[in-house]
């Protein structure tokens, strides 16, 4: 299992030159909108161009769509400004007015590079990745992560949980990742782990936004805000991966076992309770997300909560297909989805109301968008790709809190 090294994931659209192909005619965000009109956001790109992993990644467009499958749009096309640059869907804030977009850009010389020796190389003249705020309403885009430049590679943000002035991100420092918090205007940048020297990876905040949790060098840590008080959870596992914060902070959800041989786990947040939650019966945990060979071995597809934080969804092997799964955290374990052979589930992602199921889904060699009604799993497609592009890292919108 591998992870898409410091970004979320998501992509595509309007053809950038000869060799970028259009899936269909896009709707660009360059007017007022209705910013909570049940949007998905998710990212699109080509899958089958010869080339290698740069010739695909560099098709990734930011992309949304409503839940019915109508209305798709492509966001902050403007940040596609080269054939060597690209954009992909991050997430999005709290009140689902503003989508979060990382715009990352590879030199074609670099791209070659890495081809030919099968790993990532990461320098400012080869490299750029910065994340941008784009209001959903305005389509006016910013910068967070150059004011008071730290790094010329920076993904993950994510709107700091119970603090709407703050920000956190990665940033990659020294050949070293490093979690970060920062204001909403992108100032103020704070280093959590500044005097680290390893690579730290899948940061996130608990709810009440008292407490983080990451993962350095494939050990699970969990430390105050500041970063302060950190302690690793001891799995005796060589490889941990990805925590999670339960909805009320109570857990950690993470990945444990051996690379390629992970499981769900949770612990409680002082790192005692530890418990193995379900197993993946073999399945090694990532999906490819190109229909070309990838020296990376595709996208990392993690459990995640569920709204309510009372079970988790996870993906896991079944036959020749990766099913959807539930289990709560007293052990009823449910398998939603009983596929025809070779069908690849991947990335759920519950509704804000509980009542619908997001993941991804490849089905006859092309990888879309669908949702699952839960309350009898009732199945829909919500993109409709053709052969050769692929929809990735589908996120709801949230609905705001009207008091």
């Amino acid at each position: 299992m591998r992870c898409q090294p410091l970004l979320l994931g998501f992509i595509f659209s309007f053809a950038i030159n000869s060799s970028v192909a259009m899936a269909e005619s896009p709707t660009h965000i360059q007017s007022p909108m209705n910013a909570h009109s049940e949007l998905i956001g998710y990212t699109e790109l080509q899958t089958n161009l010869p080339g290698g992993r740069h010739a695909n990644v560099r098709t990734m467009r930011a992309a949304a769509v409503r839940m019915d499958g109508k209305g798709k749009i492509y966001l902050a096309p403007k940040l596609v400004d080269g054939p060597d640059a690209w954009t992909q869907f991050a997430g999005w804030s709290p009140d689902g007015g503003t989508a979060i977009v990382a715009r990352g850009w590879e030199s074609p010389e670099n791209a070659k590079w890495e081809e030919e020796h099968k790993t990532f190389r990461f320098d400012k003249d080869g490299w750029q990745l910065d994340s941008f705020l784009v209001d959903m309403k305005t389509a006016n885009e910013t910068n967070v992560t150059a004011v008071d430049r730290v790094s010329f590679y920076n993904g993950g943000v994510f709107y700091w949980p119970n603090d709407a002035a703050k920000l956190g991100f990665t940033a990659l420092i020294d050949g070293n990742s490093h979690p970060f918090r920062m204001d909403r205007d992108g100032r103020n940048k704070t280093d959590l782990t500044k005097e680290s020297k390893e690579f730290a990876y899948g940061f996130s905040s608990s709810r009440d936004g008292k407490r983080i949790a990451y993962h350095k060098n494939y050990q699970v840590f969990l430390a105050d805000a500041d970063g302060s008080n950190a302690k690793q959870v001891q799995t005796g596992s060589p490889f941990n991966f990805g925590p999670t914060w339960s909805p009320d902070g109570e857990w950690v959800l993470f990945l444990s076992g051996e690379h390629h041989n992970c499981h769900p786990f949770i612990v409680r947040s002082d790192g005692t309770g530890l418990r193995k939650l379900a197993d993946r019966n073999g399945y090694w945990g990532s999906i490819e997300f190109l229909d070309v060979p990838d020296f990376h071995e595709g996208s990392s597809d993690v459990p995640v909560w569920s709204v309510d934080g009372k079970s988790v969804f996870y993906t896991a092997q079944s036959g020749d297909c990766v099913e959807l799964c539930r289990i709560s955290l007293d052990g009823k374990n449910e398998q939603l989805t009983h596929s025809k052979s070779g069908t690849l589930h991947y990335h759920p992602q519950q509704s804000p109301d509980g009542k619908w199921l997001l993941y991804g889904s490849k089905r006859d060699g092309v990888r879309q968008i669908f949702i699952m009604r839960l309350s009898d799993l009732f199945e829909r497609r919500v993109t409709n790709l053709k052969r050769g592009f692929g929809a990735m890292w589908p996120q709801w919108q949230p609905v705001p809190i009207v008091k």
